[in-house]
C-alpha cells in the first residue's frame, strides 16, 4: 500500500449513506472548494470563523520548512543530555503530539492536567534531563500558564536557567508570544489560520513530537501524498465518503463508536474524539464519538455507527448494520479525518469550526475562581468518604447511599441517551477508573463515555452542552494528597480543579442535563467505595 492509499470501506446504514450523498457532494465541487479555503460551504453564519480556519488543508507542504528547525533544536537538546521532553498543553495541543508519539514509539510526557497530584509527579521526574514544550494557541490558556509556571520555578530552584528548557509554542501575536520573546524563551508560531483540533500538522503538533524523537518529516510526507486524493471531485474520495457515512445516516446514527481494529496509530480514537465531538456538538445537534478500544459493549445499537481503524494494509471487508473500515497512514489519516468531519459539518447543519460551549465552562470556572472556596454548596449527603451533590433537575429523591445516588441518576437516562463519566483524578495514577465504562454500558445498554478532567473539557466537553440534551453526567472529583501552589497567582491548582469542575457541572446544569457530583474526601477509600458502589449496581 503506497502512502497515498487511504481506505474507507462501508457496508449496511454506512454504506448507504455514502450512496445517498457523495454523489450531490461531487456535483457541488464541494471537495475542490474545500481545499480552495472556500468558506461559504457551511452558510452564512458559519462564514466568518470558517474564512480563518482553514489553512490546514495546505499543511503537509506548509509546515515544511520547520522539520529543519525542529530538528536542529532537538539535536542541541540532545548534545546537553536533555531527552526528557514534557508537553504542557490541552486538547488539540496534546492530544496529537500523543498519538504521533506513541505511533512512533517515542517517549513524550503529556501534562494536560491541572490535578496537583498529576503536576507534583511531573514535576519531580528527572528534572535535570527535562525540556518543557508550552503549548498555547490562545497564548492565554490558565492550565497550560499555570504549567509554565511551576516549570520555571522548579528549574530557578534547581540552578537551571528556565529559557535554556522551556520551548514555546502558540500563535502570531498572542500574549504568551510576546511575554516569551521578551523574556528570551524560544518560540514557534502556529499556522493562525488553524484551529485548535484541526492543527496536527502545525507547530503544534510538530515542535513537542519532533523534540521527543518522532519523524515529523514522514509525517508531513504521507499528509502531502494524499492532499489531491482528499481535494477531488470525485465519488471515490475517502473523505467524502467518510463524511458521509459520519453525517448522513438516516435517521442519522450520531453515537460514533471508534473501535480499535488493528491501527497502529495508538491513541488515534482520543484524537479523533476531540476532533468529532467538539466540531460537531452545538444547536443541539451533533456526533458523539464513543471510545472503546479493541471492541464494543453489546450488540450495535440502532443510533450507533461503528467505525473500525485498522491497519494501513488490511484488505478485509467490515460487516455489521452500519460499520464503516478506515486505514492509512497517520499523517495521511489525520488528514482524511480534518476532511471527513468538515465534510459530516456540512450535511449535519452546523458550523464545525466554533465551540460556543467550551467558553461557557472557562468563564464559569473563572467565576467560582473568583468566589472562593465558600462558594461551594454543601453535600446533599455524605456516605462514607463520598460526598454526594446534583446539579440540574432535582433526582436524588431520598437517596442515601453512593448506590442510591447511582441508581437514581441512571433512571435520568433517556432511551436515546449516554452516560457521561467524568473524573477530575490524576490520570497517569488513577488511570484504571476508566475501566468503570465497561460495566455501566453492559448495565444501562446504551453508550458510555469516560473522561479525565480537566482534559475532556477541551474535546466532549462542547458536545455535553451544545450537542442534543439526552446526556446524564456522573463527575469525579477527589482531594489531592497534598495541594500545589502556582507561582505568582492567589489560587493553588486544587483551587484551579475545583472550580473547574464546578464551572462544568454549572453550565450543565443551566443546560438542563442532570448531573451527580461524587467527591471523595480520602482518595484512596473513596475510590474504593465508588467501585465497590459501581459494582453493586452493575450487578443487580
Amino acid at each position: 500500500m503506497s502512502d497515498a492509499d487511504l481506505t474507507v470501506t462501508a457496508v449496511g446504514g454506512a454504506a448507504d449513506a455514502i450512496t445517498a450523498h457523495v454523489p450531490q457532494l461531487v456535483a457541488d465541487g464541494f471537495a475542490g472548494k474545500l481545499f480552495a479555503q472556500d468558506a461559504t460551504l457551511w452558510g452564512p453564519d458559519a462564514e466568518s470563523e470558517a474564512g480563518k480556519r482553514l489553512s490546514w488543508v495546505g499543511l503537509g507542504s506548509s509546515s515544511r520548512p520547520l522539520v529543519a528547525e525542529i530538528e536542529a533544536l532537538r539535536g542541541k537538546f540532545a548534545d546537553k543530555g536533555l531527552d526528557h521532553v514534557v508537553l504542557c498543553g490541552m486538547g488539540g495541543s496534546s492530544l496529537a503530539p500523543e498519538v504521533i508519539c506513541g505511533s512512533d514509539g517515542v517517549p513524550l510526557t503529556v501534562l494536560d492536567s491541572s490535578q496537583p497530584d498529576m503536576v507534583r509527579a511531573a514535576l519531580e521526574d528527572r528534572l535535570e534531563q527535562t525540556v518543557v514544550v508550552v503549548s498555547s494557541k490562545s497564548g492565554s490558556t490558565v492550565e497550560t500558564d499555570s504549567q509554565r509556571r511551576v516549570y520555571e520555578k522548579a528549574f530557578q530552584d534547581a540552578g537551571i536557567d528556565p529559557t535554556e528548557r522551556i520551548v514555546v509554542v502558540t500563535d502570531p501575536g498572542s500574549p504568551l508570544d510576546k511575554e516569551a520573546r521578551d523574556g528570551g524563551f524560544t518560540v514557534f508560531n502556529a499556522d493562525p489560520g488553524v484551529g485548535g483540533r484541526y492543527s496536527a500538522l502545525t507547530a503544534f503538533g510538530l515542535v513537542p513530537s519532533g523534540l521527543a524523537g518522532a519523524d515529523i518529516g514522514r509525517l508531513l510526507d504521507e499528509a502531502e501524498a494524499v492532499t489531491d486524493l482528499l481535494a477531488s471531485d470525485d465519488e471515490a474520495n475517502p473523505a467524502l465518503r467518510l463524511g458521509a457515512a459520519l453525517g448522513g445516516t438516516q435517521p442519522l446514527r450520531d453515537k460514533i463508536v471508534l473501535i480499535d481494529a488493528g491501527t497502529k496509530a495508538l491513541g488515534f480514537g482520543d484524537w479523533a474524539e476531540q476532533l468529532i465531538a467538539e466540531s460537531t456538538g452545538k444547536n443541539g445537534k451533533g456526533l458523539l464519538p464513543v471510545v472503546v478500544g479493541d471492541s464494543p459493549v453489546g450488540d450495535q445499537l440502532t443510533d450507533e455507527l461503528y467505525v473500525r481503524l485498522v491497519a494501513a494494509d488490511d484488505d478485509s471487508q467490515p460487516s455489521g448494520d452500519a460499520v464503516v473500515d478506515v486505514g492509512g497512514s497517520l499523517g495521511g489519516a489525520m488528514l482524511l479525518w480534518e476532511a471527513a468531519v468538515a465534510t459530516a459539518g456540512r450535511l449535519i447543519g452546523i458550523n464545525p469550526f466554533d465551540q460556543p460551549d467550551v467558553e461557557s465552562a472557562k468563564a464559569a470556572a473563572r467565576d467560582l475562581l473568583g468566589a472562593g472556596t465558600g462558594s461551594v454548596a454543601a453535600p446533599a449527603y455524605t456516605d462514607g468518604a463520598v460526598e454526594v451533590r446534583s446539579a440540574g433537575p432535582d433526582f436524588l429523591g431520598d437517596a442515601g447511599t453512593v448506590g442510591d445516588a447511582l441508581r437514581a441518576l441512571f433512571a435520568q437516562l433517556p432511551d436515546d441517551g449516554y452516560l457521561a463519566v467524568m473524573a477530575y483524578v490524576d490520570r497517569i495514577a488513577d488511570g484504571s477508573l476508566a475501566d468503570v465504562r465497561i460495566p455501566l454500558a453492559r448495565k444501562l445498554s446504551r453508550p458510555v463515555t469516560f473522561g479525565f478532567g480537566p482534559r475532556f473539557l477541551h474535546s466532549t466537553g462542547q458536545y455535553h452542552k451544545g450537542g442534543p440534551a439526552n446526556g446524564v453526567f456522573l463527575q469525579i472529583t477527589t482531594a489531592p494528597a497534598q495541594d500545589l501552589d502556582i507561582p505568582g497567582r492567589e489560587f493553588t491548582f486544587g483551587d484551579f480543579i475545583d472550580s473547574q469542575s464546578g464551572g462544568d457541572a454549572k453550565v450543565l446544569a443551566e443546560h438542563g442535563r442532570p448531573v451527580l457530583r461524587l467527591n471523595l474526601t480520602d482518595h484512596e477509600a473513596g475510590l474504593a467505595q465508588l467501585q465497590h458502589a459501581i459494582s453493586e449496581v452493575t450487578a443487580s
